[in-house]
């Protein structure tokens, strides 16, 4: 059995879950992937050359991640209820 999407969430937005589509994970994986190479290149030396091309592949990455709209896979909660003293499981 499926479930169905509450009737406030966008087209955009998966049925279900909190996965994303997957071009926002390869947005998001380019992005990862050029910070670590960028990290790599500041603790070998520092490689200065090393370090701009993983500059480059993360600002490429934040590039996709607008383009593909991965933003708008946020899927919103309902609003939580503040805690308020005298309604805990303890008292």
């Amino acid at each position: 059995m499926t479930e169905t999407a509450p009737e406030d969430m966008t087209d955009t937005a998966p049925e279900n879950g909190h996965g994303g589509r997957a071009s926002s994970w390869l947005a998001v994986t380019v992005s990862v992937l050029g910070f670590a190479i960028g990290g790599a290149g500041l603790t070998a030396g520092p490689n200065w050359p090393l370090f701009w091309m993983g500059a480059t592949v993360c600002a490429l990455g934040m590039i996709l991640l607008v383009v593909f709209g991965a933003f708008k896979d946020v899927i919103l909660d309902a609003p939580r209820v503040p805690f308020e003293r005298g309604e805990g499981i303890l008292d």
